[in-house]
């Protein structure tokens, strides 16, 4: 079996990462961090223009009809930028919304960015068609259309044009802006059943382990660079065997991240039963390395690395609120250990 990326895909990476390049580079992302945060419009609209909003949207629907793998090589390379864009929200969301007849209304603006959507994991209460509570700080809302919510059974849609945006939150990671998402039994259109609301969870878990992957290749890039032109008695750093040891660790944390969110983008376009299991091992695995990539970034770089004049901080900044979207890695264990519980107690192999 191979398990490279076809040369397509190859392809499609390529020319994501030359626009997002062109367009999120590291003096355009800062001008949106000094703004306070908040979506690149320029960006934006040339990613949608690029048909990325609709990368696994079916071709009925309007979007490209490719799969979450090609969607997963799209978050990879945002991931890698910092881009300021609702990427992966819209992708996700956009899921949600084409698998449920009842969201036909959005898809169209969705595909053609004239709306935005924003997405929740924690869960919300719903009564009928109604839904209750108060979300985790979700990612654009201030500045979305619809949001979509999980329930203990279900997933829901809910008209934020209607109901009211909330106000920007400050955050650690400027790069996106960030708002509560509160509802007291506010309408809300059903999307699907528990088993959708699973999906939705799985899917936002991999997209957030795909950007954080992007974002530890960065900074492993980085550290790595700076080791062979920073010059400490009179030879790089890189020459060093603790720092050679530090860059060595960094790359096998990185491969091994890389493992996980490959398999586990590939398990939700295939609809292969595994794809629980590798949607909560890739958020695990990708949560712990990534903090481990970014540490030994920064300690690599040294007293440069925390300044705000390295680009450091900002990817630090993203993975961190990656690290705990979407499930921390905490959660993702205990889904794990009760997956793979019930797989036992069913007589199944769990290998």
């Amino acid at each position: 079996m191979d398990f490279e990326l076809t040369d397509d895909q190859l392809a499609l990476r390529d020319a994501a990462s030359s626009l997002l390049a062109a367009k999120a580079s590291p003096d355009r992302v800062r001008r949106v961090v000094d703004a306070g945060g908040g979506a690149d419009a320029e960006l934006w609209s040339a990613m949608v223009e690029q048909g990325w909003a609709g990368v696994d949207v079916p071709e009925a629907h309007g979007g490209l009809g490719l799969s979450f793998v090609e969607a997963t090589v799209l978050l990879e390379q945002v991931g890698a930028h910092v881009a300021p864009s609702p990427f992966l929200q819209q992708i996700v969301a956009l899921w949600a919304l084409t698998r449920s007849g009842a969201g036909a209304d959005w898809i169209e603006r969705l595909v053609s960015g004239d709306a935005i959507a924003t997405i929740a994991w924690r869960e919300v209460e719903s009564a009928g068609d109604a839904v209750s509570g108060r979300t985790e700080p979700a990612l654009y809302a201030p500045s979305a259309d619809v949001a979509v919510v999980r329930t203990s059974d279900g997933l829901f849609a809910v008209d934020l044009a209607a109901h009211g945006r909330p106000q920007r939150e400050s955050a650690m990671d400027r790069t996106r802006e960030v708002g509560w998402l509160a509802f007291d039994d506010t309408p809300a259109i059903r999307l699907g059943d528990a088993a959708a609301a699973a999906g939705f969870l799985e899917r936002g878990a991999v997209a957030h382990a795909a950007e954080m992957l992007g974002g530890a290749q960065r900074a492993l890039d980085m550290a790595v660079n700076y080791a062979k032109e920073r010059q400490q008695f009179g030879r790089p750093i890189g020459s060093f065997q603790a720092v050679k040891h530090r860059c060595a660790d960094m790359l096998v944390d990185v491969e091994g991240m890389r493992s996980a969110v490959y398999w586990a983008a590939w398990c939700l376009a295939a609809g292969d039963p595994d794809a629980a299991v590798a949607a909560s091992t890739a958020k695990v695995w990708c949560t712990d390395a990534a903090k481990r990539v970014m540490a030994s970034a920064l300690q690599v770089h040294g007293g440069i690395g925390f300044t705000w004049e390295h680009d450091v901080h900002l990817y630090l900044k993203r993975s961190q609120l990656d690290q705990v979207s979407f499930g921390d890695a905490t959660f993702h264990r205990s889904r794990l250990a009760d997956l793979l519980r019930a797989r036992l107690e069913a007589g199944e192999s769990v290998v």
